[in-house]
């Protein structure tokens, strides 16, 4: 079974994702962004979501984190909950 091991940043806006996606690309930390800004609990530590197998995050979450390419920012990715920045740390086959 596939199984990743991801970081993400929760937010309301699509421009907050955005604006949050060029710090990181301007070499802002993702984890710093992540405690600072997330709305998810997962916020404090930086994002991490630690492992999980397919269907276990919402679809457009888990689509993307499974296809992306590792230590790469994704994103802006909608969801019920908001917009997401992500990041893949870790996959295994």
């Amino acid at each position: 079974m596939v199984q990743a091991t991801a970081r993400h940043i929760l937010v309301s806006s699509e421009e907050q994702c955005n604006e949050l996606k060029q710090q990181i690309i301007d070499g802002a930390d993702f984890a710093a962004l992540a405690q600072q800004h997330s709305s998810c609990p997962s916020g404090q530590n930086g994002g991490d979501l630690g492992q999980f197998g397919r269907g276990m995050m919402v679809k457009e979450f888990d689509e993307v984190v499974f296809s992306a390419p590792v230590n790469e920012v994704q994103g802006p990715v909608k969801t019920q909950f908001g917009f997401h920045l992500l990041e893949v740390t870790d996959r295994t086959e």
